[in-house]
């Protein structure tokens, strides 16, 4: 297995939420926040979940709450936020850093040194896609919207 699918991640719930079942599948990994001018994004990561999911797609988000302080609630009322206002149905994690010194095991992965795509997270809504076999394809700007032709391009790449 990669070192992206052998983390473990904690969920929402406080359940454990390992990547090791993410394996085969194209994941967008996006640091989420309920309190941001970008929270809108949610939409259209339910969407891009919904279409792509029978096909071997997941969106994983992770609330962060270093930017801002734009993440502010429990893990309680991020998911009633984002179940009640998006219908968000893919998995979300609990929070964690994206930088710095306590930055999770994670994103060290996506975006540490060494990484593909080296370099500090900007800001929320910063996506990641990981390839089926674990590997990061592509890093896509907070800005940029998930239903943007460039994303949808590069998930249907990874999917074929």
């Amino acid at each position: 297995m990669s070192a992206f699918h052998d983390l473990k991640l904690t969920a929402l719930d406080g359940q454990e939420l390992p990547l090791a079942p993410f394996k085969g599948r194209v994941v967008l990994v996006v640091n989420v926040a309920s309190k941001c001018g970008l929270t809108p994004q949610y939409a259209a990561l339910e969407n891009l979940y919904q279409q792509y999911k029978s096909k071997g797609f997941s969106v994983l988000g992770l609330p962060c709450n270093q930017f801002a302080g734009q993440e502010p609630g429990t893990e309680k009322e991020i998911q009633a936020f984002c179940s009640l206002n998006y219908g968000v149905s893919f998995p979300l994690g609990s929070k964690l850093e994206v930088n710095g010194h306590d930055r999770h095991q994670l994103y060290r992965l996506l975006a540490g040194e060494g990484a593909e795509f080296p370099g500090d997270i900007t800001w929320n809504f910063e996506k990641f896609l990981v390839g089926k076999d674990g590997r990061v394809l592509a890093r896509f700007s907070p800005r940029t919207a998930p239903d943007d032709p460039a994303v949808v391009q590069a998930i249907e790449k990874a999917l074929a």
